[in-house]
């Protein structure tokens, strides 16, 4: 994969409407990286969409709150930069907006690899004081106690310090 990540989040920087040190910045998108390239190699889902599924997934926000839209906004916008900020084939691109497509939906059924999209990002739910239901994670290495323990104390950590730092 043909990726520029210092051009593609300047990028994403310049469009981006929330702040960008928030819940939904990131922050959020390194640890739902992180997390997606652990469980990828555990669940076989593919590392280049993975990767972008972190950068794009939450890039076309509105708000912190609800926002519905904000996962077709993020799959068009991943398809408007394809080939120029970054390159995967029509299958990873098919797969990645997927992904973004269906992240907030509360689905649990498609491809392994939108499936660890999916987990990864729920598994930072901790960033706002959630704690993942694992009945709501689509594989077993989500589910397992370790990931989620994992997950939770990145995210604890990540929350501890923004609250420290808003004071």
């Amino acid at each position: 994969m043909k990726l520029d990540p210092v051009r593609l989040a300047n990028h994403i920087r310049s469009q981006f409407q929330l702040d960008w040190e928030g819940i939904h910045g990131p922050s959020h998108w390194a640890r739902v990286r992180a997390m997606g390239l652990e469980l990828a190699r555990v669940t076989g889902g593919d590392p280049v969409v993975v990767e972008l599924f972190a950068w794009f997934h939450d890039s076309r926000r509105f708000n912190d709150g609800y926002d519905p839209e904000h996962g077709d906004r993020a799959a068009a916008f991943a398809g408007e930069l394809h080939g120029d900020f970054f390159e995967a084939t029509d299958e990873q691109l098919a797969l990645l907006q997927e992904a973004c497509r269906g992240h907030s939906d509360g689905h649990l059924k498609a491809d392994i690899t939108v499936q660890t999209c999916w987990d990864a990002d729920r598994l930072d739910l901790g960033r706002v004081g959630t704690t993942p239901d694992p009945a709501r994670l689509c594989t077993e290495a989500a589910r397992s106690p370790e990931v989620r323990m994992l997950a939770e104390a990145r995210s604890e950590r990540w929350s501890r310090w923004s609250w420290s730092r808003s004071r």
